[in-house]
């Protein structure tokens, strides 16, 4: 069962659904069924050489180690 966003026409809300392909999804907000499928967002990889720079300045920088090999301990100061 995929996820879809979808944009109510009858009040303008819009909202993520879990759907399958037998039911008509419905507004969790007013109940009607005049939903029009939205187009999703990606979610970012995360795993980009940047990011993870970013993250290892966060946690040195408030102390945190403890997920850094033995090598990399000796690196970040």
């Amino acid at each position: 069962m995929p996820i879809y966003d979808y944009r109510c026409s009858h009040c303008g809300q819009s909202c993520e659904l879990l759907v399958r392909s037998s039911t008509v999804p419905t507004c969790p907000h007013c109940a009607s069924t005049a939903l029009e499928r939205q187009v999703s967002l990606t979610a970012p990889q995360g795993t980009s050489a940047a990011t993870i720079a970013t993250a290892r300045r966060a946690a040195a920088r408030e102390g945190h180690f403890s997920h850094y090999s033995r090598a990399e301990r000796a690196r970040v100061k």
